[in-house]
């Protein structure tokens, strides 16, 4: 399967919101516009194979989030229910639920196989609760207060992101409502891009640099980097609308994403495409005949997970990777 793809190399909206964020020796490594990128460090789509990933009996499969080993995470839905699943690097498939849950989604995984996401309770349907899946084991995560915590990230060392709301009903990412968290041994440091309006930790990698989007009273969606208590904030190249949903970030800096043609921006508008940023090269991944990208997960790899809308409506998770 080949895949439409498009270079652009622009120039990025950086705004560091605290000196001192950036150094060339150590993090964050912010994702720079550069003059030039050499060829073996480009994104080279066309030496990717695609896999589509479709749980078995499921009515839609989307996927979040892939490790070193490409091993994928996701969410898939089965008889209306919503179901997490984890596919192994040579396509088995596990289907999983947290004990005594109506609602599980997968939403990211760690080179060592921890899995992070979230559930809801039969006796409070509305409400989320973030867990991490360990050795076996589920422990649940939810900052004090919240009505609806998303696990989206889980770094090597275990320390997981991600937003939570405090009032029902929190609508959808976006909505003006979240706030970004970080989980680490069991004691949680809630955070917010200083002046935002709301905040959305995604992905945190090995370094502890946590990637995530946001926004400020004007509406727009952008980008952050929070390292050692510094946020470094950016648009997508070009200033398009950014989704504020999900987004992938690996060892080395690199991003995905989705961005649209217009406002607003989430991953079910009909006019987002998925991206990566590797580089300070932004690179746009269209699924051929979709009606939606979107690509959510990003390893050191390169790999990319995600989810893509046939034209019958269909949800569909897809593996992009390497080509042995």
């Amino acid at each position: 399967m080949r895949l439409r793809i498009r270079y652009s190399q622009m120039c990025m909206c950086i705004v560091v919101l605290t000196t001192g964020a950036c150094t060339d020796d150590g993090p964050p490594t912010i994702p720079r516009a550069s003059s030039g990128v050499a060829a073996q460090d480009r994104f080279n789509l066309d030496a990717m194979a695609f896999a589509t990933i479709d749980v078995p009996g499921s009515t839609g499969t989307f996927a979040l989030d892939v490790n070193g080993d490409d091993f994928v995470v996701g969410r898939f839905i089965a008889s209306g229910v919503t179901h997490g699943f984890l596919r192994d690097a040579v396509g088995i498939l596990t289907t999983f639920d947290v004990p005594g849950a109506s609602f599980t989604v997968a939403a990211g995984i760690n080179n060592g196989g921890d899995i992070v996401g979230m559930y809801a309770l039969p006796s409070a349907p509305t409400e989320r609760h973030g867990f991490i899946l360990r050795g076996g084991e589920f422990t649940t995560i939810d900052p004090d207060g919240s009505k609806f915590t998303n696990a989206l990230g889980v770094n090597s060392q275990g320390d997981v992101v991600g937003r939570y709301c405090t009032s029902l009903p929190c609508g959808r990412a976006g909505s003006g409502k979240y706030h970004g968290f970080v989980w680490h041994d069991g004691t949680i440091t809630v955070f917010d891009v200083p002046n935002s309006v709301e905040t959305n930790a995604w992905k945190i990698n090995a370094r502890g640099e946590i990637f995530g989007g946001f926004r400020y009273a004007d509406n727009v969606n952008r980008f952050f980097l929070l390292y050692d208590g510094e946020f470094t904030t950016f648009d997508v190249p070009g200033a398009s609308p950014a989704a504020q949903d999900n987004g992938g970030f690996n060892e080395r800096g690199d991003i995905a994403g989705v961005y649209c043609a217009a406002s607003p921006c989430d991953l079910t508008s009909a006019v987002n495409h998925g991206f990566v940023l590797v580089h300070g090269e932004l690179t746009t991944i269209d699924v051929p005949g979709a009606k939606i990208s979107d690509v959510l997960g990003m390893n050191s790899h390169g790999s990319l997970a995600g989810g893509y809308v046939d034209q019958s409506g269909k949800n569909h998770g897809f593996l992009l990777k390497r080509a042995d």
